[in-house]
């Protein structure tokens, strides 16, 4: 459904000068400087998966999802969304694909959002019970139907984003693109939005790309992952893949010492650190260990030996953090 060869998208910036005076030496003597936000990237995506696009914030994650809508013209190489070229901007490739920006909208802010969901029918040309249909479909899925008299701008920033994408999947688009869907929302509309697109993605089998930094989003939905770092792909495959090359091979190890009185076991050392693995102590005095998995017991009985202790948990290394070592590698 969606092919990428060598994608590469380079941008040109003025670089100017502090002060008057650099203002002015700019106009005869003009520094630019190149960002490539995409750099050469390469991978398929399957009819039907639902796929996470992870990076952090400049990675290039929103860049190469414009070049996929045809909103901005890639500098090298070629990509394809069922058979369109996006690059032509065909009016057919339009009607076949939606893209839903978190932090950019599409409805009119000062109309209810069914007006706009009017508007987006006479644009797509859809048939009134086509329309009528998806619209009431979606809007069940969502639980939306008491606010779709409702401004756009007197509604919640949950309300509006359900809002956003029934009007992307109006048109009952085979690809959908998603850049950061959830930001903002609190965990229960982040939680209605993710079992929309989950149930959404097993009903119609349409091929999602998403992008988020909340880890949530991408756990529950996605197998598959691809992680860029600084417009380069750095990893594609299986999400548990990604969790096992580094971070279920190891463990967390947190507890919390008991109090001295009437423990009769003395108190526990302030400055004690484990020799299977990297130790540290909070503030509050409780440690945690990280120690690969096949340590646990080991550690577990260091711990319990050493003094007492009033809790202890074990624990996965999380996601975030197998990114993020992820990223500080490449």
């Amino acid at each position: 459904m969606i092919e990428v060869r060598n994608l590469t998208r380079v941008f040109r910036t003025y670089k100017k000068q502090p002060g008057f005076w650099g203002g002015v030496r700019g106009l005869f003597h003009r520094q630019f400087e190149e960002t490539r936000a995409a750099d050469d990237v390469t991978f398929d995506i399957a009819e039907g998966e639902l796929v996470g696009f992870l990076g952090p914030n400049g990675a290039g994650k929103t860049t190469t999802l414009k070049m996929l809508s045809g909103l901005i013209y890639p500098t090298s190489g070629t990509a394809r969304v069922a058979g369109f070229d996006p690059t032509k901007r065909e009016n057919a490739y339009r009607r076949i694909f939606a893209l839903v920006l978190g932090q950019k909208n599409q409805l009119w802010w000062d109309l209810p959002a069914q007006e706009s969901f009017l508007l987006l029918r006479h644009i797509y040309g859809l048939p009134a019970d086509q329309y009528q249909q998806t619209l009431n479909e979606l809007v069940e899925l969502l639980g939306v139907g008491p606010k779709l008299n409702v401004m756009v701008r007197e509604l919640s920033l949950g309300e509006r984003m359900k809002m956003e994408l029934i009007a992307a999947l109006l048109h009952r688009p085979r690809v959908l693109f998603l850049d950061e869907p959830t930001i903002g929302l609190d965990i229960i509309s982040q939680r209605a939005v993710r079992g929309f697109l989950r149930d959404y993605n097993r009903r119609y089998r349409t091929t999602i790309l998403l992008t988020s930094h909340y880890m949530a989003d991408i756990k529950e939905l996605c197998e598959r992952v691809i992680v860029i770092n600084k417009g380069k792909k750095i990893y594609d495959g299986a999400l548990d893949r990604l969790e096992n090359a580094s971070g279920s091979r190891k463990k967390i190890v947190r507890f919390e010492p008991a109090l001295a009185a009437g423990s009769g076991g003395g108190a526990f050392p302030e400055n004690w650190t484990s020799s299977h693995g990297a130790t540290t102590r909070d503030a509050d005095g409780k440690f945690t260990v990280r120690v690969p998995g096949e340590n646990i017991v080991a550690v577990s009985q260091e711990i319990l030996t050493t003094g007492p202790v009033a809790d202890i948990t074990i624990e996965d290394v999380p996601l975030e953090d197998v990114i993020a070592e992820l990223f500080a590698t490449k």
